[in-house]
């Protein structure tokens, strides 16, 4: 899983947004908008970075539709150390 979470957040161009996001749900579930609107990023970007995070079992989502929130898997939190880590190197 380490080697998953490197490439996602460092191993490509979105990876930079990819911890904003966690980051920013991690402080409190949020929807796709919500997101948009706080980090000043376009909402099918968003939606791009939402998709890759919850393919990897990064994120979750809780709802449905628009209004549908995004928060850390279980498996997020039990690497959070190493996620941690990372933050700090892309930050």
């Amino acid at each position: 899983m380490e080697a998953v979470l490197w490439h996602l957040f460092t191993g490509t161009r979105g990876g930079p947004n990819r911890v904003r996001i966690l980051r920013t749900v991690d402080d409190r579930p949020r929807n796709a908008n919500q997101l948009a609107e706080e980090l000043d990023v376009d909402y099918t970007t968003i939606e791009h970075h939402v998709d890759v995070l919850m393919e990897n079992n990064i994120l979750k989502k809780s709802g449905d539709e628009y209004g549908a929130v995004y928060m850390p898997t279980d498996l997020a939190r039990s690497h959070w150390d190493t996620i941690e880590e990372i933050m700090q190197e892309v930050t």
